[in-house]
């Protein structure tokens, strides 16, 4: 059985299921299960109270914790769509990406500079974007699920890349000039890249 836990971080506050496992160990952990539910093994005379301190001296570990476990538990959830629906959904998109981008592409190629040989769209699970060596700039069809400007930012770094192969200052001031929010748009594909997905 759970109680819940009352923790405030970076003034929000989070309502987490926890338990208390009471055993003739010495020392204190806390753990969070594939269910999202956080652990507390203490020792037997533990009371209420030093529980509850332990969780606010802890409670920036247990919130970072929860909250990733509670976004892995979301992201395995099994989709409403068929295996046939998704996969004419993810051609409709394909479809959609290969017109779109080089659209995109060839909009702030005067403003980045650089000149790329040819657009690829990909299918990768990690990767965004890529430029190589040859001009080949390469996109994730998935950033058709993203916010347009996110698409644009991902489109302007790579075509940055054209001219600094390399995340050096000067790549990022040239990204800026093109793109002064890029920290945020970066921040929102770090943070909600994984809900990219049919």
């Amino acid at each position: 059985m759970s109680d819940t836990l009352t923790l405030t971080y970076n003034q929000k506050t989070y309502a987490i299921p926890y338990t208390v496992i009471k055993s003739s160990r010495k020392t204190y952990s806390i753990t969070v299960d594939e269910d999202a539910l956080v652990i507390f093994r203490v020792p037997l005379r533990t009371g209420d109270s030093q529980i509850m301190q332990l969780a606010r001296e802890k409670s920036r570990w247990i919130i970072n914790h929860y909250t990733k476990m509670c976004e892995k538990i979301d992201s395995d959830k099994e989709s409403d769509l068929t295996d046939n629906q998704r996969l004419a959904l993810e051609a409709r998109y394909k479809e959609a990406a290969r017109s779109y981008i080089p659209k995109r592409t060839a909009y702030y190629q005067p403003m980045t500079g650089g000149t790329y040989t040819r657009i690829t769209i990909r299918d990768q699970k990690t990767r965004w974007g890529s430029c190589s060596s040859k001009g080949t700039l390469s996109f994730n069809w998935r950033l058709m699920l993203a916010p347009p400007a996110v698409l644009d930012y991902v489109v302007v770094h790579e075509l940055t890349h054209l001219t600094y192969m390399n995340h050096s200052k000067e790549f990022w001031l040239a990204v800026e000039k093109v793109c002064p929010n890029y920290r945020l748009l970066r921040k929102w594909l770090k943070d909600h890249g994984h809900e990219l997905k049919l």
